[in-house]
């Protein structure tokens, strides 16, 4: 690539029509492993909630999971929404994580709720649960370290790991924040790519040096479909545009939809929603996706991409992934971000 990027995976634990919970979770395994085949850097999850296509609510017990399964690739929260915990329950959770699976677990951290109004309340988060992120963040990162704020108290396990940290963000508030706190920055473009440029601008210009790193470090997430041609590719990706706006306005209404009605659906305003949120997506054939890949990562100025695989069907989903494995020339082994010590 023009760009020397490392190349990591967010996957979503998605639950398809016709799948259970637990073949969702068989599915991510199955990734993980061919994605520490194919060289991938790491692979995230993502925390969500009262979402019944998505099965990564419990964001630390699947990444244990997919842990034991596999023996080299990274994996972490992508992230955990702080706000919805305690700042020690994830010191203790990630700490036990990294006991078991040493220089292998990473925390990406967000302040979103991750859910709708109505489950904040069975979370028994509050409105001011957000403003105290920078606060909790500073916590958290003490609780790992062995440095308490709070005198008498201690994650165990969890002190003394010092679990990398990564702050996620879809705006400005994230951006400032790691560069802050001397954090890398994990960007949200897969699904609210509005603030890309500013947001990635505004964290290398303000970025403070810390323990953890020397240098600003960018990830940018970017949807992909690889095909064997453009045609069937673009009918993977309408395909998975018109899943997720059937979800979407399916969640609201509890209707169900017809693929007549899907596909009307498509060109409506809730359609031009979803596709505007999918507007960093590399779509095509191996070729064109390298290339686009290429492009994205000179746009967003990053250091890493974290690709998502939107197809809804299993062999798509994956064949994606590996294409853009091995068009930008993956390899086993990586070197780990530049920090200091």
């Amino acid at each position: 690539m023009k760009r020397r990027c490392a190349f990591s995976i967010l996957d979503l634990a998605t639950v398809a029509d016709d799948e259970t919970v637990n073949d969702s979770f068989a599915a991510s395994v199955t990734l993980a492993q061919h994605a520490e085949r194919w060289g991938y850097k790491r692979i995230w999850y993502a925390e969500h909630h009262n979402m019944k296509s998505i099965a990564s609510s419990a964001t630390s017990v699947l990444i244990g999971h997919i842990a034991a399964h596999t023996s080299a690739i990274r994996l972490g929260a992508g992230g955990v929404m702080l706000p919805n915990h305690s700042p020690l329950v994830i010191a203790e959770q990630f700490g036990t994580l990294a006991t078991l699976h040493p220089g292998r677990i990473d925390l990406g951290l967000g302040r979103a709720p991750g859910t709708d109004q109505t489950t904040l309340r069975a979370l028994r988060r509050d409105a001011t649960s957000a403003d105290r992120f920078p606060q909790d963040v500073l916590e958290l990162q003490a609780y790992l370290a062995g440095e308490s704020r709070i005198p008498g108290v201690a994650a165990v396990p969890g002190a003394g790991t010092k679990v990398p940290l990564y702050i996620l963000g879809s705006s400005l508030f994230g951006a400032r924040l790691a560069a802050a706190l001397g954090l890398p920055y994990a960007f949200a473009s897969h699904f609210a790519p509005d603030a890309l440029e500013a947001a990635v601008a505004v964290y290398r210009k303000e970025f403070q040096p810390s323990e953890q790193l020397e240098h600003p470090y960018v990830m940018a997430g970017v949807n992909v479909i690889a095909a064997d041609s453009p045609a069937e590719a673009m009918r993977l990706f309408d395909a998975a545009q018109r899943h997720r706006v059937v979800r979407l306005v399916g969640k609201h209404s509890g209707r169900r939809f017809t693929a007549e009605e899907a596909e009307l659906l498509l060109h409506s305003t809730a359609g031009q929603q979803v596709r505007q949120m999918a507007r960093y997506s590399a779509v095509g054939t191996p070729d064109e996706v390298r290339q686009y890949l290429d492009e994205f990562a000179e746009h967003a100025h990053a250091d890493e991409l974290i690709v998502l695989s939107a197809a809804v069907d299993r062999d798509a989903w994956l064949r994606s992934l590996e294409i853009v494995a091995e068009v930008c020339g993956l390899a086993p082994q990586h070197a780990s971000i530049t920090t200091k010590g």
